[in-house]
């Protein structure tokens, strides 16, 4: 059976798994190359810090075949990393709320990587999987209870507030699962002082920190971060989205090409 959805006024058809029933409205959007991803219409949905996040993990081992997610919501930032570094990688993904689990796995279906896939539904902060990981991702929220607006619906306020742990938990969760040269990178407000303190609490070193600004002349809003056991930090130049015309930099244009994402209208 095929499910029809629509985005910007465009209808796609999208295999719809069996035994599953929609509750709420979804839509079945681009991801990267032919792949598509199931999100919900009004909930928590993938982002350019989600493409940028993967691209980071990427390029700090892109010789790495076994991926792990942590609070992978509806999969975008392990499944990006996952299709760029190719058939030979496999990713273990771990998220906590059902619904959002619930989308990732109509994903991997959609896609017929379940060979390279396995979803774990737990919270993180109590995870134990066996093995190590060589490449290891995350996407915290970004904001305390009681520091920004929680959205009424449960799964979007979930992937802002840290209701399941904050960046705390997450690089101490990474530290546990990380192999002794692996990396892994996480994305984060780039105000929030406790992400350093985080990384150096759970035992690893920060190696690199880019941080992205809208357009030249702007304050950053996130920052990437990349850590290790070992080696040394070097900081690359700030990301830059827009120039000052307001238009996407070759940086930005050469990165979603990278990664195989299509571009929205300027």
């Amino acid at each position: 059976m095929l499910l029809s959805v629509y985005r910007g006024g465009l209808k796609f058809l999208c295999p719809e798994p069996p035994g599953v029933s929609l509750s709420e409205p979804e839509t079945c959007d681009h991801l990267a190359g032919h792949w598509r991803i199931y999100q919900l219409k009004y909930g928590h949905r993938f982002s350019a810090d989600d493409v940028l996040t993967a691209w980071t993990a990427v390029r700090a081992l892109p010789t790495a075949r076994r991926l792990l997610d942590l609070g992978c919501g509806i999969g975008s930032v392990g499944f990006l990393t996952l299709w760029r570094l190719g058939p030979e990688a496999r990713l273990t993904a771990v998220e906590v709320q059902p619904v959002s689990l619930a989308l990732a796995q109509r994903t991997v279906a959609l896609n017929g990587i379940a060979h390279r896939v396995e979803l774990h539904q737990g919270d993180l902060r109590e995870l134990q999987l066996p093995g190590q990981f060589e490449l290891i991702t995350g996407s915290p929220p970004y904001f305390p209870v009681g520091k920004a607006l929680v959205s009424p619906h449960p799964q979007r306020a979930a992937a802002r507030m840290e209701l399941h742990g904050d960046v705390r938990d997450y690089c101490r969760a990474a530290a546990r699962h990380l192999d002794p040269s692996g990396r892994f990178v996480f994305v984060h407000t780039s105000g929030d002082q406790r992400c350093e303190e985080a990384i150096a609490l759970a035992g690893m070193r920060l190696l690199a920190r880019q941080e992205v600004v809208v357009r030249p002349g702007r304050s950053p809003l996130i920052a990437l971060f990349t850590c290790a056991f070992e080696g040394e930090r070097v900081d690359p130049a700030p990301f830059v989205m827009r120039d000052a015309g307001n238009r996407w930099t070759e940086q930005y244009l050469a990165m979603r090409r990278e990664m195989g994402t299509v571009l929205e209208a300027r």
